[in-house]
């Protein structure tokens, strides 16, 4: 599934899978971002994480290309 957030999609399903590959959870990750888990799972829903949230969780799940995943043009 890709939501829109703003003018580009952020693949959700992609983001994921690379979350339980990763054995990196929604609490993590939202800690990771510095954010509430209730905040996290609403970004998750909407597909909408700024630069910032893109370029902490491509790190964090050591993406090699991480524009198939944020920032995929609509």
């Amino acid at each position: 599934t890709m939501l829109k957030g703003g003018q580009y999609m952020v693949d959700v399903r992609a983001l994921r899978g690379e979350m339980a590959k990763n054995g990196i959870s929604g609490l993590q990750m939202a800690k990771l971002l510095n954010i509430a888990p209730k905040t996290f799972y609403s970004k998750m829903k909407s597909g909408d994480f700024g630069c910032d949230d893109a370029l902490i969780m491509s790190d964090a799940l050591k993406l090699e290309n991480p524009l198939t995943i944020f920032f995929v043009k609509q």
